[in-house]
């Protein structure tokens, strides 16, 4: 029982590791692939009026988009970096979400832990949380070892023994939790820095915009539009970007929150269980 009780540690912190390796290696390469993109596939020269990137972008078809978004400027490959990111951290929350809610419904998987103890099979309880897998499954294992234990244990009173269940419940959660919140403050980041840098790039192309109006004689409108399409592309970029990055900030933590609901009932089960058993 030992040994159970540093499997779940051991995993919480290899799992930490992990997270924290795939954040250092997936934001530089992020940023490598869209200056990539940026240079190669948006700067086409194909995309653009006689094969040269300082005309004007191809009048349809996808070159027309792709120049459209080159003629933006230089802040656009940080933003399209912020998209990749914000596109690869969800993608890698929701697989690692998904894995932690278990092959079940959580308030099922939690009546059944309820039925079987109080049918008095801990064993058959332990064996659901195996079939059930993920984070309720893994705090909820946890402590019914706890509470097998302190079934046997003649050392303690009754009010010991539930503080022993209760603080196994606690320690186990604070060591599932992390893992699952893990990544989500990059989410949370994108989601106010492409605002900012969509901003910078709107001043940018603003000033453009007025340098353009304020030359002698004339206004040179091809500047003019460049420096007003330079702002509206990168404003678009980053409030697509920033809406995308709150939105599967939202959906993450709702679901955590769901995680935590059904680890909290399951506990509190548990417990209650072992009072009315032991009064």
């Amino acid at each position: 029982m030992a040994n159970e009780a540093k499997v779940a540690p051991a995993q919480a912190e290899k799992g930490n590791g992990l997270s924290s390796m795939f954040a250092s290696i997936v934001i530089p390469m992020c940023v490598v692939v869209g200056i990539l993109i940026y240079t190669f596939v948006m700067g086409n020269p194909s995309n653009f009026e006689g094969n040269d990137p300082n005309n004007h972008p191809v009048s349809e078809g996808a070159g027309h988009i792709l120049g459209l978004v080159y003629k933006g400027g230089y802040i656009v490959p940080i933003l399209l970096s912020l998209v990749l990111m914000t596109i690869t951290f969800s993608i890698e929350r929701f697989l690692t979400i998904s894995k932690a809610s278990g092959k079940g419904r959580a308030e099922a998987f939690v009546r059944k832990i309820r039925v079987h103890l109080q049918a008095n099979n801990v064993d058959a309880a332990i064996k659901e949380c195996d079939i059930q897998k993920g984070s309720v499954a893994n705090v909820l294992r946890s402590t019914l070892i706890k509470y097998k234990e302190m079934e046997t244990a003649t050392d303690m009173d009754k009010e010991q023994k539930l503080l022993a269940i209760q603080k196994e419940v606690e320690e186990s959660t604070n060591l599932e939790l992390p893992g699952l919140e893990k990544n989500l403050v990059v989410i949370a980041t994108m989601a106010s820095v492409s605002t900012l840098i969509a901003l910078l790039g709107t001043v940018i192309g603003m000033i453009k915009a007025f340098s353009a109006l304020a030359t002698a004689g004339s206004p040179d409108s091809v500047a003019l539009a460049n420096g007003i399409s330079e702002a509206l592309i990168n404003t678009a970029l980053g409030i697509g970007n920033s809406a995308l990055a709150t939105i599967m900030y939202s959906v993450f933590t709702t679901k955590i929150d769901y995680i935590t609901f059904a680890i909290d009932e399951g506990g509190y089960s548990i417990i209650q269980t072992f009072a009315e058993k032991h009064k």
